[in-house]
Order: C-alpha cells, then structure tokens, then sequence
C-alpha cells in the first residue's frame, strides 16, 4: 500500500505512526520534495530515498513512537562521500531535509446502552475523532436510522448488537475507555465486574446515583475484587456541579469529564 493507505490503515487499526515527508532538495537527492513514507513500530510504506537517509529517518521516527512524542520533527541530510552516516554513505552530492509528523493513534471510547443518554452522549462524541463503539443488547438501538446523526460525524462509529454485551467489553483494544450507561442495572453490573477482569481499560464510567455505586462497589467486592479494583470505576460519571438532568445534560457533562480524561491520558494539559 502507499503512504495515503497506510495512514488509513493505521487509523482503522488505531496504532500510531509517523509520516515523513521530504520538505526540501538542494541538488542531486534520490527523491523529490514531497515524497513521503509511513513509519509505524514494524512496518513502514513508501521511501524517501532509502540508504542511510532512510535507515535513519526510520530509526528516529520509531524512537519518537516509543517515546510518545506529539511534536513534529525536522531532519537535514547531506549526501556526499564525508559526511558522517551510521547506515552506509550516498554520495548523490544533494542536501535532503525532511519532516518527521507523529500521528497520535484514536482513541476508542465504548458506551454500553444506547438509550437516551447513550445516544445524546454518542451524538457528541461522534464530533471527535476517535473510535467509537455503540454497544447495545436491543437491536432496535443500534438501527442505522436511528443513529444517522452519529454516523456521519468525524468519529469511526462501530455498532456492536450483542445478547451478551461483556463479551464486546472483552474484546475493546487495550486502553480503551468505558461508559456504562445500559437500560438494566443487572447489565451493568456485569459489564462493571468484565471491566474490572481486565487491566488494561483506559478509565471505567457509570452512570447512576452514589447509591448505585455504593452497591455496586458491595456486590463487586463479593465477586472478589479489591478496594483497589473498585477505584477504577467513577459513579456517578460526569462532572460533578453541573445542574440538570436532561439526557443532553449528561451527556455534555459526561463527554467534558471524558475529555478531560483523554487529555490526561495523553500527557496534554487541561483548558
């Protein structure tokens, strides 16, 4: 695939990467200004130029994933005979600067039950981009004409209709986060003891009152998960002192938290 391609597949698979692009030539270079290349931890697509120009782009660009750097990155080569290479010389007699960009992998946000609230809160984050999953046991939620106002927004919506919705839960990408919001308490409860089964969830929400949470964090402690375990999950989700308990409201105060929760995960500061 090329390096347009491989962008696309990174987003679908939600994996970082970095694009490179050749920004300026000064004489004899191996490609032109403008080409480009993608670099993701094990793969790459397209070249700017390969021999050393390349190796060591290649070798920055995945210092710069392991590192989780966000800040773009410019690199300037000269290819003759004397300079310094750690990756065998070109001697094309060109000066090559190129540009090093990360693409921040999407975040995958899930909400568990598309009801009032669910399909208010999916309605706004459907404006950003992330990946976001539409999980629901009733599949008169997930109709497409429904949620023709979510599809079509900057997110990728993915629609799950399943009987047994934990088994969605189990299959989320690692660091993915977690709203449950379903029609029946007896489904949360579930969806809260398969989310604390994993360690590896992002931020774990629950809608409902301090009640519900209290015995919820009762019955879980039943189920033999520790007091450290029931920190991960937040009852009642949303920010908190924000009046009204319209299905807009929530949803608005839930996806505010929520942003605030991704910048935090992401190493950016709060507004």
């Amino acid at each position: 695939m090329d390096w347009l391609d491989a962008l696309q597949h990174l987003r679908a698979e939600a994996a970082p990467g970095v694009l490179v692009t050749v920004t300026e030539v000064r004489g004899h270079a191996p490609r032109e200004a403008g080409a480009k290349m993608v670099v993701a931890g094990t793969a790459t697509w397209d070249s700017v130029g390969g021999g050393n120009l390349e190796a060591t782009v290649v070798e920055r660009a995945r210092a710069m994933l392991a590192s989780g750097a966000s800040a773009p990155e410019t690199m300037t080569f000269s290819l003759h005979e004397h300079a310094a290479v750690a990756h065998g010389r070109q001697c094309c007699g060109g000066v090559v600067s190129v540009l090093l960009e990360p693409q921040r992998a999407r975040p995958s946000v899930a909400v568990f039950g598309v009801g009032h609230v669910g399909h208010e809160l999916a309605r706004v984050l459907s404006r950003l981009p992330l990946h976001l999953h539409l999980v629901d046991s009733r599949q008169d939620r997930l109709d497409p004409a429904r949620l023709a106002d979510v599809t079509g927004g900057t997110a990728q919506v993915h629609l799950h209709h399943s009987p047994v919705p934990e088994n969605v839960l189990a299959a989320l990408p690692a660091g993915a986060h977690v709203l449950i919001m379903s029609h029946d308490h007896a489904e949360d409860f579930l969806l809260c003891d398969a989310a604390l089964r994993r360690d590896d969830l992002g931020s774990v929400g629950l809608i409902g009152s301090r009640a519900k949470g209290s015995r919820f964090r009762v019955r879980l402690r039943e189920e033999g998960h520790d007091a450290a375990a029931l920190e991960r999950i937040t009852c009642p989700v949303g920010l908190p002192g924000i009046p009204g308990k319209t299905p807009a409201v929530i949803a608005v105060s839930v996806a505010a938290d929520l942003l605030r929760t991704l910048a935090a995960s992401e190493g950016l500061p709060s507004a």
